[in-house]
């Protein structure tokens, strides 16, 4: 087979990055190593910058997204009983999107399949050759062939595309958290009508949703712990106590429809380009999900690498290609900084002590009396700009 540009990996940003193209007649053809149905059963995040919300209006796929997504104009940081609102529509002007991932990876699912933007579902790429040259092939399936002009790789932390970097060019920048995340999904109202994240001294917590009726709420745990040591009752004892007596109060208990634990890390490979090959969304950087960025840094790095793509085809542009990695990263490092400081400000971490304890009840104290911190954490939470 041959095409325009191969892209590894029909998740959110290879979907995304191959309808931009499409758009401007430029042919791509994704190649996934799970089936259709395995990639709609992943239970991810679900709060969308306008980086995010706006590619998907500029692709008119936002049927589902205008009539389920849920504006919010603001989160609250909970320390014990007190919440402290960051008014981000208020501080910036703007607002983001409450929309699970795994619905915004089956809208893009189902219009490739009526625009006719063909998916190789079921076939693992086994590698990427040629990339210092015109031509790079995906060797994919049962050892067949594409060969392309680019290589876009939307793969994953675990994909094959960041592992085709030199291994004298890849350089790996990174921080592994001593806790994870237990999350439950369950079909009952939130307790609040915005994300509430929660410092305790027992750990962190998040009230999230992902619809009017269904929920979704996670607690720090240590990494030795499993879902089985944690029933539903368990659960949501730790969670109200946790978020506070007042949203505490407001929890509406069922039981989970899903329990899983998630580690936390901050990963970033450098560079993300080399050759004909191009890294995008985790296939080249992780955050861990307190900032809400993993969707949303995978959606900037499409919007950058599109429109780099399409700026060659139509007028032979190669600065722009040239200067793609650089860019992205700029932003990428941004997001990580803000993902790592809530992480820092929110958790318990094993090997602090009174003094960090107290250096986090300064912070949100500053935070809680001052305009000009809470316009920041806001700017960064709604998105840079691109």
């Amino acid at each position: 087979m041959k095409t325009q540009v191969g892209i590894v990996g029909a998740g959110p940003a290879g979907l995304l990055l191959a309808h931009l193209l499409k758009a401007e007649g430029i042919d791509t053809v994704v190649v996934e190593r799970q089936t259709q149905a395995r990639v709609l059963e992943r239970i991810r995040a679900g709060v969308l910058e306008r980086t995010t919300t706006d590619l998907l209006r500029r692709l008119d796929i936002v049927t589902r997204l205008d009539a389920e997504g849920m504006q919010h104009g603001g989160f609250a940081l909970a320390d014990g009983d007190r919440l402290i609102r960051i008014d981000v529509a208020g501080l910036t002007g703007k607002h983001v999107t409450v929309y699970g991932q795994t619905e915004v990876t089956r809208d893009l699912i189902e219009a490739a399949a009526a625009r006719d933007v063909p998916i190789l579902w079921e076939s693992p790429v086994l590698a990427i050759e040629g990339i210092d040259g015109d031509r790079p092939v995906i060797v994919h399936g049962d050892h067949q062939r594409l060969e392309c002009d680019f290589v876009a790789g939307c793969d994953g932390f675990h994909g094959a595309a960041r592992a085709a970097l030199p291994d004298g060019v890849r350089k790996i920048f990174e921080r592994a958290y001593p806790f994870g995340w237990l999350g439950m999904l369950a079909d009952v109202p939130p307790c609040d009508h915005e994300l509430i994240y929660a410092s305790h001294d027992r750990g962190f917590a998040l009230a999230s949703m992902r619809s009017p009726t269904r929920s979704r709420y996670y607690v720090q745990v240590g990494l030795d712990e499993s879902v089985e040591d944690w029933s539903d009752d368990r659960f949501w004892d730790e969670l109200c106590l946790r978020i506070g007596d007042d949203a505490g109060k407001r929890v509406v208990r069922g039981p989970a429809l899903e329990k899983s634990i998630a580690p936390l890390r901050s990963f970033v490979s450098e560079p993300m380009q080399h050759g004909r090959l191009f890294l995008a969304g985790d296939a080249a950087h992780i955050v861990p999900p307190t900032g809400a960025k993993g969707l949303n840094l995978a959606s900037s790095d499409v919007a950058y690498l599109s429109d780099a793509l399409i700026g060659w085809y139509k007028s032979g542009d190669q600065a722009a290609l040239a200067g793609y990695g650089a860019k992205a990263l700029a932003r990428v490092w941004k997001a990580e900084r803000f993902s790592w400081y809530l992480t820092k400000l929110m958790h318990r971490f094993p090997e602090d002590g009174a003094f960090e304890r107290r250096m986090q009840v300064a912070e949100l104290d500053y935070i809680a009396t001052s305009d000009a911190m809470r316009t920041a954490i806001a700017e960064n939470y709604v998105g840079l700009p691109l």
